[in-house]
């Protein structure tokens, strides 16, 4: 509830005119008390929990060939009673666990900082609040999510969310109603750190259950804006741990990757600790093999790119081992050199070692 009579004495409050998103703002707001504002983060989550993974069940439904493409685990078939049970057991657990949490946070929340007054936060500043809540809430979710792995954690709370060993969107929030509770709590921390308007608050938690529902998706899309976002894993990577099962010790992260880099939890250091290590070559060359790579698929996804060479390699709509090198001649020699520019740069790092080594010690 605004502490303002009418607009002209917010405006005098404020010293300027109120924006077009403001004078919004006030209109909604000013008779409202500040617990049914709260209370609007629970409508939102029953909302775009029941709406966002639509098209992904959709596509799980009509399986055409341009859409099974993109699916992680193609031979997987979800049914409509299959998905619909998922969704109904986690109304369940958000009416009986979200909700009264959701009552009983208000004053926590209060206690935090959390305002509703004007001015309304610029656009600015609500993109950095909320890329602090990401990256608190994923570093957080990373160690409680590898607590929920160990042995007594799986077997008596985990394990209820590994039980779709490909997972789909509605089955984002599918888990224990403990679990629901212990991996909620990190996404109040950064708004605890960085206190902010409402807005930015119901933001974070939109922003944070659209995430969630794409990771858990099943699908891979070349056209996701999250592709462009620094360190973001991604369904593709999460959809691993969930193949791996109650054994993965690997990609815990719920965002980012950074954490299951710095902490050697990533798939890619296996590889890399497993393989690699047998051979003169630092992790960090054999990570810029993977880079490089990387860019040079996304540019194979390109209109021009994958119709005149990478389409070839995608006439497997699902893998088999023998289709692993299939491809076109061009794309053979092309995702070939980042492999050797591993070798190549150990050879340059040793010379340019050698040269450090004898400066230091020329007297």
């Amino acid at each position: 509830m605004l502490p303002y009579l009418d607009m002209q004495e917010a405006e005098a409050a404020l010293g300027r005119e109120l924006s077009f998103a403001e004078k919004l703002w006030f209109n909604y707001s000013a008779k409202k008390h500040d617990y049914f504002l709260h209370f609007h983060n629970f409508i939102f989550l029953l909302f775009f929990y029941s709406s966002i993974p639509l098209p992904y069940l959709l596509a799980e439904l009509i399986r055409s060939k341009k859409m099974i493409m993109y699916k992680i685990q193609p031979k997987v078939k979800r049914s409509f009673s299959d998905m619909f049970n998922c969704y109904k057991k986690v109304m369940q657990v958000f009416l009986l666990v979200a909700g009264p949490l959701q009552i009983i946070a208000f004053s926590n929340i209060k206690m935090i900082g959390i305002r509703t007054s004007l001015p309304l936060p610029s656009k600015w500043e609500m993109f950095w609040q909320i890329l602090v809540y990401f990256i608190v809430e994923d570093y957080f979710n990373y160690w409680i999510h590898r607590w929920l792995h160990t042995k007594w954690g799986y077997e008596k709370i985990h394990h209820v969310h590994h039980e779709y060993t490909a997972p789909f969107g509605f089955a984002a929030p599918y888990a224990h109603w403990a679990e629901i509770l212990i991996l909620g709590l990190p996404s109040f921390l950064g708004p605890a750190f960085v206190p902010g308007h409402i807005v930015t608050y119901w933001l974070w938690f939109i922003l944070r259950q659209i995430e969630s529902i794409e990771t858990h998706s099943g699908y891979e899309f070349p056209w996701s804006p999250s592709r462009y976002i620094p360190f973001y894993g991604g369904s593709e990577f999460h959809d691993y741990h969930h193949y791996v099962g109650g054994h993965s010790q690997s990609n815990f992260a719920s965002v980012f990757t950074y954490c299951d880099y710095i902490y050697r939890t990533d798939k890619h250091h296996f590889l890399a600790l497993g393989l690699l290590t047998i051979i003169p070559l630092p992790y960090v060359l054999a990570e810029l093999k993977d880079y490089i790579n990387y860019w040079i698929h996304r540019w194979l996804h390109t209109k021009w790119g994958y119709e005149k060479i990478h389409h070839v390699h995608h006439e497997y709509g699902a893998p088999i081992e023998f289709a692993a090198p299939y491809a076109h001649w061009a794309e053979i020699l092309i995702l070939g050199t980042p492999t050797f520019l591993g070798p190549v740069l150990f050879l340059l790092w040793i010379a340019l070692r050698q040269i450090e080594a004898l400066e230091t010690h020329n007297w």
